[in-house]
């Protein structure tokens, strides 16, 4: 098993830019799977493990199951806000990402960790739940709701602080986590999130009533990945998109 992660932060990034980096380390990843196959284990090469984390321009993107309707604004209306619109191939429905949102995506073999789509989605959670913690906010999950909420007990104060969508295939993932922590809010009201209806979305800095020094959210969240998925990261200080 090879319990290493090669992490890059890439900063601000282009959505698309940034979708086509991920499938090509994901797709690199499904055919050396295949390579290996048929290879003696003394042959074989390791497939590698990735952590990225982007900020993104303002982006709707909606997830294979989505519902086009959830987004409630037109192509003239995005422009005017100077945001992209893609339908992407992760699970899940329309969300938003935009500065001061901390975008994850692990790109993990999960051959390595364990083949448990249910159990990644739950540490990816307990990642942000622990992070948030950390500034004395109490994370929590909604019954057959993906994601990471507050006041789950209390139908007119749910709120949703960090959103996940993924793709797995061959146990490789890919996309991840939407985790608000200086996010501009105002861009959530142009779409349904995540296909849920009377439900809102908050952010760290509002919850805690300042915005926050991002870098040290980062280390944190790459502390609580480490210890839960009991992996080493490997940082990689480029933001170039490199292999």
């Amino acid at each position: 098993m090879n319990k290493q992660v090669l992490f890059q932060d890439l900063g601000l990034i282009d959505y698309k830019q940034c979708w086509d980096y991920q499938e090509k380390i994901f797709n690199n990843t499904i055919q050396q799977k295949i390579a290996n196959r048929d290879l003696e284990i003394h042959h074989q090469i390791p497939t590698r493990n990735y952590l990225l984390f982007v900020e993104h321009p303002h982006v709707y993107t909606l997830g294979k199951s989505g519902d086009a309707a959830h987004l409630l604004i037109n192509q003239e209306q995005l422009k005017e806000k100077e945001a992209n619109y893609y339908k992407i191939n992760r699970g899940g429905d329309i969300t938003y990402h935009g500065p001061g949102q901390l975008v994850g995506y692990p790109i993990l073999d999960l051959d390595h960790f364990f083949t448990d789509i249910h159990k990644y989605l739950r540490l990816l959670e307990e990642t942000i739940i622990m992070t948030i913690a950390e500034y004395g906010i109490k994370g929590e999950r909604s019954k057959g709701e993906t994601g990471v909420w507050l006041d789950t007990d209390n139908i007119f104060k749910a709120r949703k602080i960090c959103a996940f969508g993924v793709r797995c295939s061959r146990w490789v993932t890919m996309h991840g986590w939407g985790f608000n922590v200086n996010a501009d809010l105002n861009y959530f009201q142009n779409i349904i999130p995540c296909g849920i209806q009377n439900k809102a979305v908050t952010s760290l800095n509002k919850e805690v009533g300042q915005d926050l020094d991002l870098n040290e959210v980062k280390q944190k969240l790459k502390k609580n990945f480490c210890t839960l998925f009991e992996c080493e990261l490997i940082e990689n200080n480029s933001t170039e998109l490199i292999f």
